[in-house]
């Protein structure tokens, strides 16, 4: 496989040197892996942190600054980061106000992310956590008690970087995320596998012409495999598995997402016809983000969110953000 990377050891380290030197607005620590927004500690806000393994760029390092996180730990490859980075992350963002800690629900993620939170409620530093679970496609996986943790996480990590924007509590803030999370759900399809540097060929096989219905961002199984489908037909199914579980009953966020190696030609024909049949099914669409997120290295498919939303919730959407990987109203 050939990929533009030195040697497998060094990757994550390289990369954010890369960022460090395209981004002066963030701090990033390469050798203890975290990135910081450069203005850390905001006086009188809570500070948002989240993390995970790298190979999903831009999440979460991409979705640092104003408006979103305060900051990110960054893990090798679809590894979890450990709890000396979430706690040098905490501290760097602790302005008194206290940190919410964003974890998607993959088993690593969780304990080290629980770890955490006792070092830095020892050092004084006050810890709320949310979990994301919003992927309906499997309830257990390789990596996960429960549903994993997917597209939704980008909603959780807006909304509440907005609301702590403007000043909001603690309590405020990781009520809004929940809020999120249990209003949103999300269906991934693999059309490859993804290639991880230190295995250096496709993490699991999947034979010409076929996809994988609800994979997971590590390449997870996910409900079925199946010849190859039209857009037309992928979008049916992933739509139909969401509307399974959710009910909205008020305008929804549409989040239209690459797995790293789709083009947006591909993933903007998908994303007509995902429109088309939640308008076929009387399900409003108040605002659509579509490219690539919340990825897994070069995968080639797409995964499909929605989040139900209100008046409030649209409000902090559409707030000011200003990060590498998100970017409006400033």
């Amino acid at each position: 496989m050939k990929m533009l990377i030195n040697v497998a050891e060094t990757v994550v380290a390289d990369a954010l040197r890369g960022m460090a030197a395209a981004h002066p607005e963030l701090t990033v620590d390469v050798d203890n892996r975290v990135i910081v927004r450069r203005d850390a500690p905001v006086a009188g806000r809570v500070g948002l942190v989240s993390g995970g393994g790298s190979g999903h760029e831009p999440l979460h390092g991409g979705f640092v600054g104003p408006g979103m996180l305060s900051a990110a730990c960054p893990g090798e490859v679809f590894t979890s980061p450990v709890p000396d980075q979430m706690l040098r992350a905490a501290a760097a963002v602790n302005s008194g106000a206290g940190v919410l800690f964003i974890v998607k629900n993959y088993t690593g993620d969780v304990l080290n992310f629980d770890m955490a939170a006792e070092l830095a409620e020892d050092e004084g530093i006050r810890i709320a956590k949310v979990l994301v679970n919003d992927d309906v496609a499997v309830t257990d996986s390789l990596y996960t008690a429960g549903r994993r943790g997917t597209g939704a996480t980008l909603f959780v990590e807006k909304i509440a970087g907005a609301a702590a924007e403007e000043g909001a509590p603690l309590e405020q803030v990781q009520a809004l995320a929940r809020q999120v999370n249990e209003s949103s759900r999300s269906f991934g399809v693999a059309l490859s596998a993804c290639t991880t540097p230190a295995k250096g060929s496709p993490t699991f096989d999947l034979p010409p012409g076929e996809l994988e219905l609800g994979v997971g961002i590590h390449g997870e199984p996910g409900r079925e495999r199946r010849a190859m489908m039209t857009s037309s037909e992928i979008a049916d199914f992933s739509v139909h598995a969401i509307l399974e579980d959710l009910n909205p009953r008020s305008p929804v966020l549409l989040l239209v997402n690459g797995m790293g190696a789709t083009p947006l030609l591909e993933l903007y024909g998908f994303n007509a016809e995902v429109q088309r049949l939640l308008g076929e099914r009387g399900v409003p669409v108040a605002r659509t983000l579509v490219g690539n997120y919340v990825t897994s290295l070069d995968m080639a498919g797409a995964s499909v969110t929605l989040c139900q939303v209100d008046e409030e919730l649209l409000r902090l959407w559409d707030a000011p953000v200003k990060t590498p990987g998100l970017r409006w109203g400033v």
